[in-house]
């Protein structure tokens, strides 16, 4: 048998959910630390709020970011810990899932990687209050088509996910007219639990003040390469990533293109890190000929350890 190249992805927000990484953190001790790690460094129990909620509290942008970024860090601590598989080659996150991957490929510690989440949340936050918007993703609309109606409504292409799905993000307004329009072409329109127009020009504040704080952290280039939201090719250096933070706030994000990249070059098994499943279904609607594996659950992991990697 050929020996499996893999690629590390790790989920956005919408994951998340109360009681994930309660088993993890249970069970690993390198999971705990990296749940301690958060708590010290953003001075409340973020791994309380994961493992009890309460679920209102969870879904608001400010502590869903960094919560979901701890508990996908705290599984990849724990996978590594037991040396269950082999390092990947590339690396890659679905927007704000891009941070986890970063701490991935050793380009911040797990503590300035969740508070900078965290700060990005917050900026996300009073971005989306200052100028109120909202995400839906359309689903059974062609690309040609989505965007001439969201062009003519006024609103953004926020997330290029898989074939057939994309996501519409923009002024709530604008953006109940484009629903409007686009079903009555055919598509079928699933409002999201967001609370902002994410991924669009919206977000230039969340940006702008962003930016002053990631300038003041020492970045490492990475070890890994990571796959850009923003174009789908691999980064590695510090500045690159940088810009690429501060880039992936205003504008699309290219996922299917980031999964088509990775298995032209070779990629036949995406292990996804996280709370949910989200992106094992969109990389199976991508490509049914690559493996996915999810990681989220303790028992995931030591499922593996009974996996023979040749």
């Amino acid at each position: 048998m050929d020996k499996p190249r893999l690629a590390f992805v790790f989920p956005g927000q919408g994951a998340q959910a109360p009681g994930m990484g309660q088993d993890v953190y249970e069970e690993y001790d390198a999971a705990k630390a990296v749940f301690k790690a958060a708590d010290e460094r953003l001075g409340f129990s973020i791994s309380e709020l994961c493992f009890e909620g309460p679920e209102d509290k969870l879904k608001e942008t400010a502590i869903a970011q960094p919560a979901i970024v701890t508990t996908s860090l705290a599984y990849l601590a724990a996978l590594r810990d037991m040396e269950v598989l082999p390092e990947p080659e590339f690396v890659a996150g679905h927007s704000l899932g891009e941070y986890t991957a970063l701490a991935a490929a050793g380009v911040l510690d797990v503590a300035d990687t969740v508070q900078l989440a965290a700060l990005r949340g917050r900026m996300m936050h009073l971005a989306a209050i200052q100028s109120p918007g909202s995400m839906a993703a359309v689903l059974g609309m062609d690309e040609a088509t989505l965007k001439q109606v969201a062009s003519e409504a006024g609103v953004y292409i926020a997330n290029y996910n898989s074939p057939g799905q994309v996501v519409i993000s923009g002024d709530k307004d604008k953006m109940a007219a484009a629903s409007d329009a686009l079903i009555a072409k055919g598509a079928k329109v699933v409002p999201l639990a967001v609370s902002g127009a994410f991924h669009t020009p919206l977000m230039v504040p969340a940006a702008d003040g962003l930016a002053k704080v990631i300038e003041r952290l020492q970045f490492k280039d990475a070890a890994i390469p990571i796959i850009a939201n923003t174009t789908g090719e691999p980064i590695t250096s510090a500045d690159d990533i940088k810009a690429e933070l501060l880039k992936q706030l205003t504008t699309s994000v290219y996922w299917q293109k980031s999964i088509e990249f990775m298995i032209q070059a070779g990629i036949t098994t995406f292990i996804e890190i996280g709370p949910g499943k989200v992106l094992s279904g969109l990389i199976r609607r991508i490509n049914r000929d690559v493996k996915t594996i999810n990681i989220s659950e303790a028992q995931s992991i030591k499922n593996l350890q009974a996996t023979t990697w040749t």
